[in-house]
């Protein structure tokens, strides 16, 4: 300090003191924010513990004396719990955040997949994951929209990005009226809709299972049907049935899981794949119960939560048809479990999964196609059938219809 007067050691002295004032302001500050950050994991871990189904992507910025909020969200209840978490705690902020569906979106917030299969995508660009796939009638909804693409969620929840050649935004009457009108599932694995009533006509698109189109009336011996888009077709009645009827005539059970699985056989593994042109062993599982009048969660860390649990020690005589069998990391003192396989139980010590291509194995140690590696990673089987009414039956929901 050598060379310092009087005065300087008085301006000294002044900064030190308005240092001091301004580090404690600092740390209360910090004590706030941190409570403040604190209420938002809160919220976000009651509202939205799955970012897969459930968007809460919020943030605070000291600003000025106080917080802004920032982010959006797809749920107006996580958001206004938050508010009243911290209107409670006296916490000063400004709500940034913003809600979907966007104003963009407004009039336009519901959608209908347009064709065959849609692949659903992580971010908004193809060379993005994909994590899911949405077949053609599947209602969404339609939350924002960045360049060509549109942010969507499923009827399972799923949230993920589909380019505009995939999804047509419908206003709520829209989806109404279309959800009102006489539709039909197509039942073939894969197959065709033509621009003439006759198989060797012009081919409109391609189809696959689980596919629902309005129906516009009946021509020798087919369909003629509408897209969501409005384009026409006609589709032979042999591969198609009036929606209503093949709901109402839905009986599932063990076998009629089983004998729907097997239609499937040999579509190769797709990662993301939920339909005909290729499946990932949930998106199999998926497809299955789908095609018997029943939405199952996405991915097999969530089956994994539906249903009743039914063995857990390789006891596979407990096993009934239709049980979903999962594989993969048991937990240990220091790392958690990880689900990472899903199969079906089809009896005789076999179950039929997704892996490579769709194709049956077995548990039975003495059996020449013996499955050594699933069987070593074995974690345990849930029954979901009749047991879960979580789930999503077609039957008791509007989700195709009125």
């Amino acid at each position: 300090m050598k060379g310092l007067g009087k005065f300087g050691y008085l301006v000294l002295g002044v900064f030190l003191i308005a240092s001091s004032c301004k580090t404690d302001v600092a740390t209360v500050n910090n004590k706030e924010l941190d409570k403040l950050q604190k209420n938002i994991a809160e919220v976000k871990a009651e509202y939205a513990p799955d970012s897969r189904v459930a968007l809460f992507d919020v943030e605070a910025n000291p600003t000025n004396g106080t917080y802004v909020l920032k982010g959006e969200s797809n749920m107006a209840t996580a958001v206004n719990a938050l508010k009243q978490k911290l209107n409670a705690q006296k916490i000063s902020f400004k709500d940034s955040i913003s809600l979907l569906p966007s104003s963009e979106m407004e009039g336009t917030s519901e959608g209908l997949i347009k064709i065959s299969v849609a692949n659903l995508r992580s971010a908004p660009s193809h060379s993005a994951e994909l994590v899911t796939q949405a077949i053609l009638g599947t209602p969404v909804k339609v939350y924002k929209k960045e360049g060509g693409w549109y942010y969507i969620q499923t009827p399972e929840g799923y949230l993920a990005w589909v380019d505009y050649g995939g999804v047509t935004p419908f206003s709520e009457d829209e989806l109404s009226a279309w959800k009102a009108a006489k539709k039909l599932i197509y039942l073939k694995t894969y197959g065709f809709a033509y621009e003439k009533p006759n198989p060797d006509a012009q081919i409109v698109s391609d189809l696959v299972a689980g596919n629902v189109l309005e129906i516009l009336g009946e021509e020798n011996g087919f369909y003629k049907v509408r897209y969501p888009q409005g384009k026409t077709g006609y589709i032979e009645q042999a591969d198609a049935q009036p929606y209503e009827q093949w709901l109402s005539s839905l009986k599932p059970s063990g076998e009629t899981l089983v004998e729907t699985s097997k239609t499937l056989m040999g579509i190769p593994y797709l990662w993301g794949g939920t339909s005909a042109k290729g499946v990932d062993c949930s998106g199999y599982t998926k497809t299955i119960f789908f095609l018997n009048g029943i939405i199952l969660p996405r991915d097999a860390s969530q089956q994994i939560h539906t249903g009743i649990e039914v063995d857990t020690e390789r006891k596979f005589e407990n096993l009934i048809a239709g049980d979903l069998l999962f594989f993969g990391r048991k937990a240990t003192d220091s790392t958690s479990e990880k689900v990472i396989h899903v199969g079906m139980w089809i009896g005789d010590q076999k179950f039929i999964h997704a892996m490579g291509d769709v194709h049956i194995s077995t548990m039975d140690p003495k059996a020449e196609d013996f499955d050594e590696y699933n069987y070593n990673r074995y974690l345990r089987t849930k029954r979901l059938l009749n047991e879960d009414d979580a789930l999503i039956y077609l039957k008791t929901t509007n989700i195709y219809n009125k």
